[in-house]
């Protein structure tokens, strides 16, 4: 039906404009979650993005194997993906930038197809100085790809800034 993406910088309101989005629709509410409670700030985190959500959502936590997560999804049903950022992050320590790629050309082809809505979020992170370190380097890169391969497979792109959503446009 329509794939969304939501890009912004990190507390920039991103997942509660996600949330918003698919509580206009009348079909069943999943929340795909990419992160892990490696750590207890992350955990906390993790249950306060839960403490959001309201009890008519069904949750999947998917730390590395998104695209075998939207395709179990119902058909018809709308799904949050949140995020991408972190998705990547949990791969790029274990898997070349080509296959992490590979994954996130697969997972996107696997939810423009869905049936239903989803709306997926990620983390602009291009926009600051240049990392000091490969990893860091290499993970803005990775996200930016990522980034871009989920925009050109969606049928709606924003930018959350503050809280406010800026439609991204496709260059004709």
């Amino acid at each position: 039906m329509t794939l969304v993406v939501i890009l912004g910088g990190a507390r920039s309101g991103k997942s509660q404009l996600a949330l918003r989005l698919a509580e206009r629709t009348d079909a069943p509410l999943f929340f795909v979650a990419t992160g892990e409670p490696g750590d207890d700030e992350m955990a906390d985190r993790i249950s306060r993005h839960r403490d959001e959500r309201s009890p008519e959502w069904t949750t999947i936590e998917e730390p590395v194997e998104l695209e075998r997560a939207l395709r179990l999804l119902p058909a018809g049903a709308t799904a949050v993906v949140d995020c991408l950022s972190l998705w990547v992050s949990n791969l790029i320590e274990s898997r070349t930038a080509q296959e992490i790629e590979a994954a996130s050309a697969a997972a996107a082809a696997a939810a423009h197809a869905h049936t239903g809505l989803i709306v997926a979020v990620t983390n602009e992170v291009g926009l600051g100085i240049v990392p000091v370190n490969l990893l860091a380097r290499s993970y803005r890169d990775v996200l930016g790809r990522v980034n871009a391969v989920w925009v050109e497979a969606s049928d709606e792109a924003y930018f959350v800034v503050a809280g406010r959503m800026l439609q991204l446009q496709e260059i004709e």
